[in-house]
């Protein structure tokens, strides 16, 4: 019967067989004051209709795919979706959970999760796009109503939400990865298990994130922190900046091997963006000539002020950045002696050397004779 059928998807394990899941991270820049400078071209309603669309798409390709959104504000970043079940201390205080009890897990409208059958939705939509649609349309209405002058600030905190991001991800990593075969320490797997279980990838995780605003430089040390972890675990993250220069997730895009695309000159065109330059993940990426990017702004942030230079001063021990001396030379991160050599010395003046005149004389100058007057002789 096996010469026969000759079918070897019988001795295929499941993972070989399946669509390996994908997990995609989007973080929204929702700065107030970046959105504001944008309105004539785009607003913030119809950006994240248009993320929704790129949302559903990204469901659609794979049954197990899944997605989850974050908003980076100017002071905090906030979960949109899946909602979090503690957003904020004070109203746990004051429903009575901060005796260290556990939370009820809650809807995006803040109901009880048994009564989110009764909210009414549209029979042409798909259940779980209505709800990823809910959830992040309520969440950042909140989110909005919730902001106060003071938090007006020109930056956004992208260094807390990579970061967030990054805790998801490895959780749901942990969550896909296989049981471990022997927990006993006499017993430890072989190397052959190790190296199949980390060349077997569970779940193909990426970042997006959309910006409207400009890198601060405060934030230089908690982005690279971020970005390099992210590096580490292969997570790409993705950049699609509609509005300012942010360096560096331009930097993040290139040592992640993610995409950075600018749309400032056309933001109208967000859908095509995202549609075509961000929707496949790192996995089928392989197959398609990605965008890259022309040039890339190295540019660090010193330690001492926090502004980006071109050219600085740099500890050989812990990498710290100066944009110039510290005081006494010492390094501000770990106190070691910066060797600085010759540097600040005034340059030694060597005094230069008169040379003698020539002297005339009848109106000759002073040439050496040759000692005859007779010319060359002929051949």
């Amino acid at each position: 019967m096996n010469r026969i059928d000759a079918s070897k998807h019988y001795n295929e394990t499941p993972s070989a067989t399946s669509q390996i899941p994908s997990l995609l991270t989007i973080i929204i820049d929702t700065n107030p004051r970046a959105w504001a400078a944008l309105s004539d071209r785009i607003t913030i309603a119809n950006a994240v209709a248009n993320l929704l669309v790129f949302v559903n798409a990204h469901l659609a390709y794979g049954n197990d795919n899944h997605v989850a959104v974050l908003a980076a504000h100017p002071n905090r970043a906030v979960w949109l979706y899946p909602k979090s079940p503690n957003p904020d201390n004070r109203r746990n205080a004051s429903n009575g959970n901060s005796n260290g009890n556990d939370i009820e897990m809650t809807d995006a409208d803040g109901n009880p999760a048994s009564t989110s059958t009764d909210r009414a939705t549209s029979a042409n939509k798909f259940p779980q796009f209505a709800q990823i649609e809910s959830s992040i349309l309520t969440s950042l209405r909140s989110l909005i109503d919730s902001t106060t002058p003071s938090d007006l600030n020109p930056t956004t905190l992208i260094a807390g939400a990579l970061t967030m991001a990054l805790s998801y991800t490895n959780k749901m990593t942990t969550s896909y990865q296989p049981a471990k075969t022997s927990s006993d320490p006499a017993a430890p797997p072989t190397t052959a298990t190790v190296t199949s279980a980390a060349e077997s990838a569970t779940l193909h995780s990426r970042i997006f994130v959309l910006s409207v605003s400009d890198s601060e430089p405060a934030q230089y040390i908690p982005t690279m922190n971020a970005v390099f972890a992210a590096s580490h675990s292969r997570i790409p993250i993705d950049t699609l900046s509609l509005h300012g220069t942010p360096t560096f997730l331009q930097q993040a895009a290139f040592i992640t091997s993610g995409t950075f695309l600018s749309a400032a000159s056309n933001p109208r065109g967000l859908l095509s963006y995202l549609m075509c330059g961000f929707l496949a993940d790192a996995e089928t990426r392989k197959s398609f000539v990605t965008p890259t990017q022309d040039t890339v702004d190295f540019r660090a942030a010193c330690f001492c002020h926090r502004r980006v230079v071109d050219t600085g001063f740099v500890c050989s021990i812990c990498l710290s950045i100066f944009c110039e001396v510290p005081e006494g030379a010492e390094c501000l991160t770990c106190g070691t002696k910066l060797a600085l050599g010759s540097y600040g010395a005034k340059p030694a003046v060597v005094p230069r050397k008169k040379k003698k005149k020539k002297t005339r004389v009848n109106g000759v100058s002073g040439r050496e004779e040759t000692g005859s007057a007779t010319g060359t002789p002929a051949p």
